[in-house]
């Protein structure tokens, strides 16, 4: 599957030259804006699928939730798998299967053949995540690894804001059966290019831990079905009672992490004070970003009376905002400390929000666009450092871990947010627009501080 170890195996002590570089970025840069567009364009063609496969809405959101719950349960494993057998063979098996699961997903004819579809995506997506940015660690020469980072900031930035326009633009012209089959030609380009370019990587050894991994998933499905479960009139008993089995579990997996030598839960690298650190941060600050993400499309909607065109415009400016600095912030934490860095990005994402909280009934759009800008300027400036330490505070033969842990920070954080949103929406409705931005204000500034205490270490 992996192919050879590619032309600049010798180099791998510190990156590849130039032209290797860039071809092996392509490739990681290809298979990461499949996975995160995979995670949004269904999104918008969920009632399409629902109607064509003659099934209820509620039955066609597990098309979604399937598919994210697969990444999220499988990250960790998939990252410790990395350790174990080589960054590069589970990234190339994960976009394998991905490319496989699409073209699955396009010619499925009911929805348990698609829902499966998607759960075998998933787990092929999160391959790809688990251990990309462990990869750019090889990559790329120690100086530039900022650089590095901040080019997958910006791929990733592109593909969430594009998620939607792609899949509008798709359903506009043909089925949605094309959602996936445009998978296939461009998985098939990126393994071709990632078996021959992407760097062969050191190998721990150790055993894969089944039982672990096993409880790992446990844990994330119980968490996440719980905090979905939050936001749904009638389900707050199940929701409690799936959140406090989740702790249970968490409790017990924590508990034996901790006696292992290698944990597929990286209790070792949580206990380096900047690491953990950085993971607040991170759950913050996704938190923050998707809490307004989900907000604020209502309140344009129900209380500005502005159309789905106009909504999307104006959330616009947030994204394309990251997209331009996350280059130059990953530039930046290469000569400045990426913890200060990252404060003053995320007291910037702070203040944005709370300008945002505060607008006047009748918002102009010009004044909504430049607090969005100021949001996904702050974000974006810290996004690239904060990765940039995640990966580089762990040991290198630890980097599969880091990145695992950078990837589920990220998903939790989301996951947290919209739950956080679908429980004030659900007692105050689209009038707790204010409270959810205030709410997500003083979480960007929460890992703000978070940040800014790594400077010193």
């Amino acid at each position: 599957m992996t192919g050879a170890a590619g032309p600049a195996t010798a180099e791998v002590a510190d990156g590849l030259p130039t032209r290797a570089r860039l071809w092996a970025m392509l490739a990681i840069g290809i298979a990461m804006s499949m996975a995160v567009l995979d995670g949004a364009i269904v999104n918008v063609a969920l009632p399409v699928m629902a109607k064509d496969l003659q099934v209820s809405p509620g039955a066609a959101i597990f098309i979604t939730n399937g598919y994210q719950l697969a990444v999220t349960a499988a990250l960790l494993p998939l990252a410790s798998l990395g350790d174990i057998l080589g960054y590069k063979r589970v990234y190339c098996t994960g976009l394998a299967l991905f490319t496989a699961a699409s073209l699955a997903c396009a010619l499925a004819g009911s929805l348990p053949m698609l829902v499966a579809a998607r759960i075998v995506q998933g787990l092929g997506a999160a391959g790809i995540m688990s251990v990309n940015i462990a990869l750019v660690r090889f990559v790329y020469p120690h100086r530039m690894i900022g650089r590095g980072v901040g080019t997958m900031a910006l791929i990733v930035a592109i593909a969430s804001a594009a998620g939607p326009s792609v899949a509008a633009a798709v359903l506009s012209l043909t089925s949605w059966p094309w959602l996936f089959l445009v998978n296939v030609p461009l998985g098939l380009a990126a393994l071709t290019l990632a078996t021959r370019m992407l760097p062969a990587t050191p190998r721990s050894g150790a055993r894969f831990d089944a039982l672990s991994a096993l409880l790992n998933a446990l844990v994330f499905c119980l968490l996440i079905t719980g905090v979905d479960g939050l936001g749904e009139a009638g389900r707050g008993g199940t929701a409690l009672a799936l959140l406090t089995a989740a702790g249970l579990v968490g409790i017990a997996f924590v508990w034996m992490q901790a006696r292992l030598p290698a944990p597929l839960l990286p209790i070792d690298l949580l206990r380096i004070p900047v690491f953990a650190l950085s993971m607040v941060s991170s759950v913050c600050s996704f938190s923050a970003q998707m809490m307004a993400y989900v907000a604020l499309p209502f309140y344009f909607q129900d209380v500005l009376h502005l159309s789905s065109t106009q909504t999307g415009l104006l959330m616009t400016p947030w994204p394309i905002a990251i997209a331009v600095i996350a280059p130059f912030a990953g530039r930046l934490a290469d000569r400045y400390p990426p913890g200060l860095l990252g404060a003053i990005g995320l007291v910037a994402l702070s203040a944005g929000l709370a300008l945002m909280a505060s607008l006047p009934a009748e918002a102009s759009p010009l004044a909504i666009a430049w607090r969005l800008t100021l949001c996904g300027l702050g974000f974006g400036l810290f996004q690239s450092p904060n990765n940039k330490v995640i990966i580089t505070s762990a040991p290198r033969e630890r980097s599969g871990g880091a990145s695992g842990m950078q990837s589920t920070a990220r998903l939790l954080g989301q996951s947290l947010g919209a739950a956080v949103v679908a429980v004030i929406f659900g007692h105050l409705h689209a009038g707790g627009t204010a409270t959810v931005l205030w709410l997500s204000s003083a979480l960007a500034l929460t890992g703000a501080l978070a940040s800014g205490l790594r400077v010193r270490r």
